[in-house]
């Protein structure tokens, strides 16, 4: 968790209770659980745009298979144009 370990996560904890006056108490509490509350509503956001973003790739990747797969076939209908073969022309020389 953040490069801590839990035992130094509850050392810090220990500290701040020794440090902080017992009767900001609440007010650090409160403090906490807003903090916490944007922190989890940020994760949730993010999670929901990562998801929302998933379902756009998933939803453009079947209309570029049909379109590849319509211009192949529509391709494969058309047959190529022959060369034609050399027709001799006679050349008209002016005088």
């Amino acid at each position: 968790m953040f490069g801590i370990s839990w035992t130094e996560f509850l050392v810090i904890i220990l500290v701040a209770i020794c440090v902080v006056p017992v009767k900001d108490w609440p007010n650090v509490a409160r403090f906490f659980g807003r903090v916490f509350k944007w922190i989890r509503d940020l994760v949730w956001k993010i999670t929901d745009v990562s998801e929302q973003i998933q379902q756009r790739i998933d939803l453009e990747k079947p209309i570029d298979d049909l379109i590849e797969n319509a211009t192949n076939d529509m391709f494969s209908a058309v047959k190529p144009l022959k060369k034609k073969k050399n027709v001799k022309t006679k050349k008209i020389h002016k005088k």
